[in-house]
Order: structure tokens, then C-alpha cells, then sequence
């Protein structure tokens, strides 16, 4: 039996107990009591200070480039990194080398990720190498520990064999997560398609090429009555489609990202790759679009997809590849750019980092009660710091929030009842 963990004078997010001092008892890797002047009797000890505890943040959208290009990033990078932001549960996406469509490769993430303590779950391709031809074995995968179902980083062009995928993760019960690029529209773009791309001469990406194929995916949903979720949304368009198919009835959830409520094209005109992901940087009006569908409910859950490149690949802008990584800068641009203005409240932002992701996977975290897994972020939300690459966890440093001063720093994180990330003196 592990040692028990008591943390003295934290406040709780979201609970009626949140204005008043509590002390949280974990044992065995589950909180086992929640109340005031408790009593962990040769245990591990934290004295929280006054900090907000909460159960550990849910990431459903993680690159961790681990097997295959671990010059960006490994699992051991990225859960410290994780840690290090608050987040105790992530969902491994499988554009890796190999490709995650076979069990050996889901076993090796599983394998690797268990001595960083941290919760890895593996998604596993749809399609047999991401090329969207050839269905997957879904029973296999998901026998073999698939969390989850995508091709992410890639589409899934045939409306057909995007169905037969619905239908195949609905037989296993895992979510399906779908990457919405029509890319016969997005080809040669590499920033929004409008003012920006014209200004800096290159090509654009269109807000309809996420919203064609966003239609496209909502609209099997509700015509079957399979459950689709629908990655990183970036437009206003996209919003006010899940916003309808969810009114009708259709079995849809979808996330969105830090950069698309906090950040817009402007700053590509930087020339700076770390502006660059795909989706892209949107409107002014595309960002307060995804605020607003995250305050009406629109948007499910916010995630990081945290995507890691070396300062060598990201040294050319018109070349470098897609993607910045966000896993401990999402606590902290969800405070400073939704609760601090007053958007969300505390609680709400949590529910989307924490919880709903938690229900969308079907995983035992998201909660912070007695019985419930004993993941907990402690935090300090007025904190300000300022967001310099060379001291976050990443192998890679490719932050599009460098040089910002943020609100919101992680304190001290434990997964399954064990410490992996304090800086409590």
C-alpha cells in the first residue's frame, strides 16, 4: 500500500466549499475523504496555502511524437511538461512513425508513459496508415487499449469511409474524433485565407475548408445517429454548425483550442512559424466567435493539440511545419483570456479542461470528490508569469504565447495520489 497524501488548506474549485479552507486525503491512488482538520498519519504532507485544488486537467489532443521523431518531443518530455501544466490525463494522438493502427504500437505508448505517472491513453488511426483507403480494426485496437479513433493530421476524404468509421467506433464504444480539412480547398495554405495571407503573399487556408467538411461530418451524424467529435475548431462558421446539429439532435461534441480564443492572424504577419498551425489563426471575429460558443455550451471541451517542432524545422516560415505546443500554457491562457474578462467562471473552465473531456473518453478522471481517481492540479490563478520557451518542460520550445505575461500558475500536480510536479517550498 502507498503512503497516504494529505493536502492541508487548499480551496475547491466549483464546490460549495470553495470560499473556505479544506484538506484533501488520498490513499491508495483515490481521495478518500474531502473536509476540514484531517488527519493523514504518516503520510506525505502539502501545505496548499490557500491554493484552488482541482481535479487534474483532461488533454484529448496531444501530439507526443514518441515512437518515431523523439527530436521533438518523447513521452517522458511530454508528461513532464503535462505535469508541469496541470494535466494528469492525456489522449496520445496517432500520427507517430509507425502509424498507431496496429496493438504493438498502442502497447509501446502504454508501456513507455507508465513510469511517468501521469494517465497516457493512445488513440489509435481510423484508417490502416492515415491515408484514409482502408479501414482499421477497431475491435483489435480497442481491445488492444485504443482510447479513441482519428486520423488527425489528416482527413478522412470520403464521406463513405468516414461513416463506416462512425459506425465502427460506435460498435466499440470509443469516441470517434474527426480533423476537419477539405484539402482540395486548403492546398499551398499556410495562414488564413484574407487580409494576412494577401499582406505576406502566400497562400490561404479558407475558413470553408474546415466548415465543408465539418457540414459534411455533423450531417452523418445526425442522418445515422452516430456520435462524431469534431477536433480543434478554429471559425465562426464551424461553431454555428455544431451549434445547429446539436439543436437537431445529433450525437455531436467538439473541442477548440487556447490559440483560437486568445490569438488571431495578426500575428503571422510576424513571419514567425510559431504563429503557424493547422488549423490557422483566424479573424478577429472568428476568435470572439469560439468565445461565445464556449460560453453558450457550444464548444465541449478545450484542449492543447500540442505539437512539438525542433527550432530547426520552425526556422523558415513559408517551409516549416504545422503546430505549437500548449500543455502548460492551457490552464493559464484559460484564466487570463476567459475568466479573467469575465467569460467563463473558474468552474466552467474547468469543466471543459477537466471533466468533459473525462465523460467524451470514458475515463475515470475529471472529478475531485471522495472515491474519484486522486488526480489534482493545486494553482494559484492571480499568479502572473511570463512565458519564456527556454524554461518549459517540452523537448521542443514552439509556444505562440512566448514573451506573453499569463495569469494562472500550476503549483504542484499529483496523478493517482503521487506528487510528479511541485514547486510548493
Amino acid at each position: 500500500m502507498a503512503e497516504p497524501l494529505l493536502i492541508k488548506g487548499c480551496r475547491i474549485v466549483g464546490s460549495s466549499q470553495g470560499t473556505c479552507l479544506s484538506d484533501i486525503l488520498c490513499q491508495d491512488g483515490v481521495v478518500t475523504a474531502i473536509g476540514q482538520g484531517l488527519s493523514g498519519e504518516g503520510g506525505a504532507l502539502l501545505e496548499a496555502r490557500g491554493l484552488i485544488a482541482a481535479p487534474g486537467l483532461v488533454d484529448m489532443h496531444t501530439h507526443l511524437r514518441d515512437p518515431g521523431q523523439t527530436q521533438k518531443e518523447d513521452i517522458g518530455s511530454a508528461c513532464a511538461a503535462a505535469a508541469a501544466g496541470g494535466v494528469t490525463s492525456l489522449l496520445a494522438m496517432p500520427n507517430t512513425e509507425p502509424c498507431a493502427d496496429e496493438p504493438s504500437v498502442l502497447r509501446y505508448v502504454a508501456e513507455k508513459s507508465r513510469p511517468t505517472g501521469l494517465h497516457v491513453y493512445p488513440a489509435a488511426a481510423a484508417t490502416l496508415g492515415r491515408r484514409g483507403k482502408e479501414l482499421c480494426d477497431f475491435m483489435l485496437l480497442a481491445c488492444g487499449g485504443a482510447a479513441a479513433f482519428s486520423d488527425d493530421g489528416s482527413p478522412i476524404e470520403s464521406a463513405g469511409m468516414m461513416l463506416a468509421a462512425m459506425k465502427a467506433a460506435k460498435r466499440v464504444g470509443r469516441p470517434l474524433i474527426s480533423h476537419c480539412e477539405e484539402l482540395t480547398l486548403a492546398a499551398g495554405g499556410i495562414v488564413n485565407e484574407g487580409d494576412v495571407s494577401r499582406a505576406l503573399g502566400v497562400g490561404g487556408i479558407p475558413a470553408a475548408a474546415e466548415e465543408v467538411m465539418a457540414a459534411r461530418d455533423l450531417a452523418l451524424a445526425r442522418a445515422y445517429g452516430l456520435p462524431v467529435h469534431i477536433a480543434h475548431i478554429s471559425t465562426a462558421g464551424t461553431a454555428a454548425l455544431v451549434r445547429a446539429f446539436k439543436r437537431l439532435g445529433a450525437p455531436v461534441s467538439c473541442e477548440t483550442c487556447p490559440h483560437y480564443f486568445s490569438l488571431d492572424e495578426s500575428l503571422a504577419l510576424s513571419r514567425d512559424a510559431d504563429y503557424r498551425m493547422n488549423p490557422p489563426l483566424r479573424t478577429k471575429a472568428d476568435v470572439g466567435a469560439i468565445i461565445e460558443a464556449l460560453k453558450d455550451g457550444t464548444i465541449d471541451c478545450i484542449v492543447t493539440d500540442h505539437a512539438p517542432h525542433t527550432a530547426a524545422q520552425k526556422a523558415d516560415f513559408e517551409t516549416a511545419p504545422n503546430g505549437v505546443i500548449g500543455l502548460e500554457t492551457s490552464l493559464a491562457a484559460g484564466i487570463t483570456f476567459l475568466v479573467r474578462p469575465g467569460h467563463l467562471t473558474l468552474a466552467q473552465l474547468i469543466e471543459k479542461m477537466s471533466a468533459s473531456p473525462a465523460r467524451l473518453l470514458g475515463i475515470p478522471a475529471g472529478s475531485l470528490r471522495p472515491g474519484a481517481a486522486a488526480d489534482i492540479v493545486l494553482f494559484d490563478p492571480d499568479e502572473k508569469w511570463l512565458v519564456e520557451p527556454e524554461r518549459l518542460h517540452s523537448r521542443s520550445k514552439n509556444t505562440p504565447f512566448k514573451g506573453m505575461t499569463l495569469y494562472g500558475r500550476v503549483k504542484c500536480t499529483v496523478a493517482s495520489g503521487r506528487v510528479v510536479f511541485n514547486t510548493l517550498i
